[in-house]
């Protein structure tokens, strides 16, 4: 327990009024399952899981550096968020391997704050790099003649520098609002990971204030990439319709497959995850959506790009037949 929470603690634990109010050094997480013959399954599955992930998604950052073709600002996007992805599951995952394997749900206190800071920044980057590249999009379908102008190499490592920056910048208002609290009723979290919602709901003094404030934090990361995504396919859909020939249609559209097919995962993952939060009041299936958001979505990434793109589909069959 560092300083300032045993001063903080002090301050707390003095006051009359609040006399029941616990310091903690540490959360317990709650295991997928409680049944010892799972375990072993549950840790090769999700280890399995892990090493597919990072394993594809660094095989698309080499295939995309390694072939000068690939050298353009859709695909520049791509190997970033191929990084941004492999953060995404490394954040959550190994610390639910390390519990399953030493029987272990604890997580201390600064390790809850770290691992809640670090997984925002990786969220809010996948939102930006994903709002990014739709404006990438629109502006090759849009724009062709002037594409090569419009993004060049400046903007486009502008645009993931801001998107990074935004991201931190999201990442430590939620910690704020968690740094407020210091002593809770309780240390049982309602799933597998850290998050500010739970560590809200454990907290003896939660304010209607800290509540709205994170909601309309978590509203406006949401709602702000989401309407500059859904702008962007409004302009490329009206500019295909215009479009005489079906084989240019088919081409254009075809273009956006795979962005649209991540769009429609992660969000579509990500929402269920956070209604279910609020309508279920089952911990084991919150927890099994928090599986397919955290595990299952990172991990199909590589599959949906490789298959639906024959540039990245050729370059990383050589890049395999040349390690291999």
């Amino acid at each position: 327990m560092t300083f300032l929470q045993v001063m903080l603690c002090i301050r707390y634990l003095t006051n009359k009024e609040q006399h029941n109010l616990t310091c903690v050094s540490e959360f317990q997480l709650m295991g997928l399952s409680n049944d010892p013959d799972l375990q072993s399954v549950l840790f090769g599955l999700f280890l399995s899981m892990y090493l597919v992930t990072v394993l594809g998604n660094l095989l698309i950052i080499l295939a995309i550096s390694s072939d000068s073709h690939l050298h353009t600002p859709m695909y520049f996007f791509l190997s970033n968020l191929s990084l941004a992805d492999i953060g995404f599951i490394s954040i959550r995952v190994p610390k639910m391997l390390v519990n399953i394997q030493t029987h272990s749900r604890a997580i201390s206190y600064m390790g809850c704050l770290t691992q809640m800071s670090l997984f925002a920044i990786f969220v809010h980057m996948d939102d930006m790099l994903l709002t990014v590249m739709a404006y990438d999009h629109f502006v090759a379908i849009c724009h062709p003649l002037h594409y090569s102008v419009i993004m060049s190499p400046r903007l486009c490592g502008f645009l993931v520098l801001v998107s990074f920056l935004v991201s931190l910048f999201g990442s430590q208002l939620h910690n704020l609002i968690a740094l407020q609290i210091t002593c809770f009723k309780g240390v049982e979290m309602k799933n597998f990971y850290c998050d500010p919602s739970h560590v809200l709901s454990l907290s003896c003094s939660v304010s209607s204030t800290n509540n709205i404030f994170m909601y309309f934090v978590g509203a406006i990361f949401g709602f702000v990439p989401t309407s500059g995504i859904f702008f962007s396919y409004y302009k490329i859909v009206s500019s295909i319709l215009n479009i005489p020939s079906l084989g240019g249609k088919y081409k254009a559209f075809s273009t956006c497959g795979s962005h649209l097919s991540i769009v429609f995962l992660f969000y579509g993952t990500g929402l269920g995850v956070y209604l279910g939060t609020a309508v279920s009041h089952s911990s084991r299936k919150d927890a099994v959506a928090s599986v397919i958001y955290t595990a299952v979505t990172p991990m199909l990434n590589p599959f949906i790009h490789s298959l639906r793109n024959r540039d990245i589909n050729n370059t990383m069959k050589r890049l395999c037949n040349s390690i291999f």
